[in-house]
Order: structure tokens, then sequence, then C-alpha cells
């Protein structure tokens, strides 16, 4: 009988060890199933844009993801304060600069340049906040930082041939990382849940983006005629590339770590490049290839020395 309990015993250990890293594998493969829908979306967005333009794509995107959070959140939404409140539209606000920068970026320049040089962002947030803060960045962040940027030098053909789009992306990506920065200070200690703020951001966006279509084209360039193709792309933006991923990362974090989370996000950017290869047939070149794997590299590099700081 004493043997039978111990044998039930080391049993019971066994399996209670076994479910910690069943669910920590689980959370990694839900992370970088996050990685490669963001990925996707940029081929997925390029697409579409040969349907609709770009604030209308922006439009329609955050109209249903502020429908279905604020239907998910309305218990939250109706509890929060007046200062949460217009901190979320100050963040909405940052986010819509974020969309439209990226999005425009996306219409001049090819899918595979903004994966990539959007992934610069995970350079330019502990710049941003170390600067912020007064102090200066670690040398092997700057490094990083240094090896990125020669990496889009190489992948966009140099300062000659840096496009307008290109560029749109860079700012995309600095606003990335100043969206990190200020949503970590002004959201620090604050009892807003992220379902309620994820809901006033969306409605920040789709307002704003609302109001600039309309005084570009009317009320009536609100209007979209457009096929199965671009409805299924703002569905898939909106469902899979905003909620669901916002949902998935949220819940990965508290299985695993930021830091393991952070290192598999490293793999959008290349998940974007794949993708745009395969789903637009956008060219591979010798160059580029090097200018990705400087990018990959110094993005990587860069996470490292930020998670021993």
């Amino acid at each position: 009988m004493m043997r039978q309990h111990k044998e039930y015993s080391n049993v019971n250990v066994f399996e209670s060890a076994r479910r910690p890293l069943t669910s920590s594998f689980l959370a990694d493969l839900a992370v970088l199933g996050v990685a490669f829908v963001w990925g996707a979306s940029y081929p997925v967005a390029k697409g579409a844009l040969f349907y609709a333009p770009v604030l209308i794509l922006i439009l329609y995107r955050f109209l249903i993801t502020t429908i279905v959070m604020a239907v998910a959140a309305r218990h939250e939404i109706a509890s929060i304060s007046w200062g949460d409140c217009i901190r979320g539209i100050v963040l909405g606000t940052i986010l819509f600069s974020i969309f439209v920068a990226e999005t425009y970026g996306i219409a001049s320049t090819s899918a595979m340049n903004t994966a990539l040089i959007i992934s610069l962002c995970v350079i330019f947030t502990p710049v941003i906040d170390y600067g912020l803060s007064g102090r200066l960045p670690p040398t092997g962040i700057v490094a990083s930082a240094a090896v990125s940027c020669i990496g889009v030098g190489i992948l966009t053909g140099g300062i000659g041939k840096f496009s307008p789009g290109d560029a749109l992306v860079v700012g995309a990506a600095i606003l990335r990382a100043i969206m990190a920065v200020s949503t970590k200070r002004l959201l620090a200690g604050r009892p807003i849940s992220s379902a309620a703020l994820t809901a006033i951001q969306g409605s920040a966006v789709a307002t704003l983006t609302c109001v600039l279509a309309v005084a570009q084209s009317g009320i009536h360039g609100l209007i979209v005629n457009a096929t199965f193709q671009f409805w299924g792309a703002v569905a898939f933006l909106s469902l899979f590339c905003t909620i669901a991923a916002f949902y998935i990362q949220n819940a990965a974090v508290r299985k695993s770590t930021p830091t393991r989370v952070g290192f598999l996000m490293g793999t959008e950017p290349f998940f974007g490049f794949v993708l745009a290869h395969l789903l637009l047939t956008e060219s591979l070149t010798a160059t580029g290839l090097i200018g990705a794997g400087l990018i990959l590299a110094g993005t990587f590099t860069g996470i490292f020395f930020e998670s021993r700081t």
C-alpha cells in the first residue's frame, strides 16, 4: 500500500512538473503565432490597398476593432475615470499617427521593406526610454541600433534610393517606440483595463481617420465598392492582427517572461519578409538579404542587451 502511494505521488509530481512545461511551450507557440500573423499583416495590407485608399483601410479596420472591444469591455468602460479616458485618447492619437505613416509607407514601398524597417522600433524604444530618463543607453544597444541602421541602408539601396515610403515606415517605427514609452509612463499604476484601453484607442483612431477622410474626399468617399478580397483583408487585420493577437500576447506573458516573449516577437519581421515574397512574389536579391540579415541581427542583439540591463 505504501509503495502504491509512493508511486502515485511520483506520478503527481511528474504531472505537475510537466504541466508548466507544456503550458510554457503552448505559450511560446501562441506568441510565434502572433508574430506570424503580424508578419502577414504587411502583405495583406499591401494587397488591400489595390482596392481602397489608405484612410479607408485604416477606418474600417479600427471601426470593427472598436465595436468588438467596446462590447467586450462595456462594463470596464463605464467605470473608468475621465483622466484615464484622456490618457487613452492621447495614446489613440499616437496610434493613429503610427498607422497613417505605416500604411502610407506600405503603399509607397515594398511589404518586405516595411516588415523589416518597422522592426527598428525594438531598438528605438530603449534609446528613447533612456533619453527621457536622462541616461545614455548601454553601448550594446547603441551598437545594435547602428547595425540595424546599416542594414536599412543596404536594404533600401542607400540614401540616394531611400524612398518616401521607406522614410514613412522609419517614422512609424519611431512612433511605435514613442507609443511604447508613453504607454508605460502614462498608465503606470492606473486601474484601466487593457480591453477598455484598446476600445478607447480604437475609437480615437477611427474618429480621426474618418475626419481626415471626409476632409479629403467628402462623406461619399467613405463608401467602398470593393471586392471580397478587400473585406477579407479588413476582417483579417481587425480580428486577427489587432484583437486576437492583443489577447494572445497578454495571456502568453502571464505564462512566460517578457524577455522570452520579446525574443519570440522579434521573429515578426522575418515572417513579414518571407510572406511578402510568397504572397506578393516580391523579389529577393543578395543585397536585400544582407540588409535583412543585419536588421534582424541588430534587432535580436538589441533585445538581448536590453534584457540584461
